[in-house]
Parts: C-alpha cells; structure tokens; sequence
C-alpha cells in the first residue's frame, strides 16, 4: 500500500515523462501563463518540504491548513506537505501545526505555529506589508535545496482532511476512471479546490493517471476555445454551477 501520496503521484510520471507540461496556469485576469513540468513540479515540491522540516522543524504526521487558491504553486505546496508526511487540511483550522495563506487571505489565517504566506506572483515577488511573525513563501522557498529524502516511513496516517494515502489514491482514480482519463489526457480546468473532493477532482485525479493539467483562473469564455486548440486539450472540467 501507498506510503507517501507524492511519490505515488510524481515518480511514474517523473519515469514517463519528466519534460513534458504537466500544470500549465493561466489567469485571464492578468494574462499569466506559467508552464511547469514535472520535473519542476517536483523540485518545487522538495523544496516546500525541506522549507517546512528546515525551518518549521515540521514532523510526520503534522498538519497544515491551507487557504490558497488552484494555482501551480499551491499544486507544488500540496504535494510539498505529503511529501513531508504531512496531512493537509482544507480551510482554517486551530489545531494545526503550519498555515499556508495566500496573501489577499492574510486575515482568515488560522492560530497556527508557523503562517506561511504566499504572494503567487509569477516573479516571485513577495507578499507585501507582511506582518511580523508571518513567513514569505518566495522567498524562502527559493534558497531550499530541490531533493527531499524522505524520513521514516514518508507517512503517519491521514494525508487529507481525515482521509488516508490509499483513499486518497482511490477517490483519485475513481474520479478518473469514471472520465475515461489516462496519461495521453490534457485537462483544461476552471474549477476550484476549495474542499478535499475538489483538489481530488480538479488536481489529483489528473496526476494519478499521469495526464496534464491546464489550469484556468478568472476564465473568459471567449478564449477558451482557442485555447483548448492552442494547447491540446481533450477533457474540460469547469466548476461546477
């Protein structure tokens, strides 16, 4: 069975198709567009985890609240906290350990220990006016070393809200399996990850199954058939009504 939910995720892609786009962003509001591979994905991903055990002296099994909007950083952070043996936790919530808040979410930030911010600026500009006793994510992220050696066993029980690795992995699958979805797949999504069945239906049953991820932010309809054209997408899902 599934020890850690980012290996179990990255490492057959990493083997298939480590170059390849594998979350593309875009947000229509300001005209971003950020591609990420797999690769990059992952060392993002090392980096957050080695970020939070170096810095946080985060542990297996801790918990962290996370308030950030589906984003390409908040899929590497995600991924970041599993990697680590961490359980995240969709929403504010007291008892955890480390907060992850994007900057225009500052004020919802739960009572945690350690309150990690993030801009999600393409540039990596950090969040501005942060207040003391808060962290920036950009820019300490960045200094963090790319490879993460998992201690233990990678994993103490629950990986999302309650929910264990191996049931995690199988609301994944089944959700993919229900849309036919395999590696050959481009997602072009608008749908948002606010609750554990959402990044589980817009997120993690995309990587899974080895597929890519188009992620649209503020979508504008009249551009989204040519950019289902311009990026070769086979499969949309957009947020649910």
């Amino acid at each position: 069975m599934a020890s850690n939910l980012t290996q179990t995720l990255l490492d057959p892609i990493l083997a298939a198709d480590p170059a390849g786009p594998r979350v593309t962003f875009y947000d229509d509001a300001t005209g971003e567009r950020v591609e990420v591979s797999a690769v990059t994905l992952a060392n993002w991903a090392a980096k957050t985890a080695n970020l939070l055990r170096d810095e946080f002296a985060f542990e297996v099994g801790g918990r962290v609240s996370v308030l950030l909007p589906a984003h390409w950083q908040t899929a590497a952070a995600l991924l970041g906290v599993w990697w680590a043996g961490g359980e995240v936790v969709i929403g504010a919530d007291d008892s955890v350990d480390v907060a992850m808040v994007s900057g225009d979410r500052l004020d919802e930030s739960p009572e945690a220990d350690e309150v990690l911010a993030f801009s999600l600026d393409a540039f990596g500009k950090a969040v501005p006016d942060l207040p003391i006793g808060m962290t920036d994510y950009a820019t300490s992220v960045r200094v963090h070393g790319d490879q993460f050696r998992v201690a233990g066993s990678g994993s103490a029980g629950a990986a999302l809200d309650g929910r264990s690795v191996d049931e995690v992995l199988a609301a994944a699958r089944e959700r993919a399996d229900a849309r036919d979805w395999t590696a050959a797949d481009r997602v072009m999504s608008s749908a948002s990850w606010t609750t554990a069945d959402e990044l589980i239906d817009g997120l993690l049953s995309v990587l899974v199954v080895g597929a890519s991820l188009v992620q649209v932010a503020n979508p504008e309809e009249a551009k989204a058939q040519r950019r289902a054209e311009t990026e070769k997408v086979t499969a949309t899902v957009a947020q649910p009504g």
